[in-house]
């Protein structure tokens, strides 16, 4: 079954993902599966083929995890200083097409926007301060000051106990079809995934999540609701 696009004049939460949804996922998937691997060959005078064999199997064993996401425990794990090296590419960090327009559009609707991202802290004061797109949420929340994954159990209600929402009147937009239907267990209302978090990559498949390309497919109804 296909879940129904949102229903904006129901919707007074909203709930947005960072990296794959308003920013561009080119960023990270070339800063963790490229340069990270080139900085530790050069930290230990092996080949990139050779890092990237000994890092990518370590990165899938803790997918989905708050260790995962987390710049301090790579920064151990690694003996790297990860912060540091994001600033390095740090040039590559771009916010999706009509994400402004959309985020004052949920303004003007009188919608509550909140920043909910699995990033860590550094990452999300790098990107926000490069965007300049903090002004336009009401909240900024990571998985980190929570203790859990978007995607892991318990999370929503933990999250309902920090930030109270209504589930039904609740939209949550993520690019992680996991962080997806995490959501729609704890019964949020709106669901939406986004086709192409990362630009230079083709569309991937959404399931039975509504989906959308870019933000302009979704002006119109916000519009119509903010009078």
């Amino acid at each position: 079954m296909t879940l129904p696009m949102p229903d904006w004049a129901r919707i007074r939460t909203v709930f947005l993902d960072m990296d794959g949804t308003l920013l561009d996922l080119n960023f990270d998937n070339h800063f963790w599966l490229e340069h990270l691997p080139l900085r530790y060959a050069d930290r230990h005078g092996i080949s990139v083929r050779e890092a990237k064999d000994a890092l990518y199997p370590r990165f899938k064993a803790v997918e989905g995890t708050l260790a995962w996401y987390c710049l301090d425990h790579w920064s151990r794990e690694l003996g790297l200083d990860i912060v540091a090296l994001k600033h390095e590419v740090a040039h590559l960090i771009d916010v999706h097409t009509h994400v402004p327009e959309f985020l004052d559009a949920l303004r003007r609707a009188g919608k509550r926007t909140v920043l909910l991202t699995n990033a860590h802290g550094a990452s999300v004061a790098l990107k926000l301060d490069y965007t300049g797109i903090e002004g336009h949420f009401d909240r900024v929340i990571t998985s980190h000051a929570l203790g859990m994954a978007k995607e892991e159990p318990g999370f929503w209600a933990k999250l309902n106990s920090v930030e109270p929402y209504d589930p039904a009147a609740t939209l949550m937009v993520d690019d992680n079809l996991s962080v997806l239907g995490a959501a729609r267990d704890y019964g949020v209302g709106y669901l939406l995934a986004i086709r192409k978090p990362d630009t230079q990559r083709g569309p991937r498949e959404t399931g039975d999540y509504p989906a959308i390309d870019a933000f302009d497919e979704v002006l119109d109804g916000i519009e119509a609701v903010a009078g």
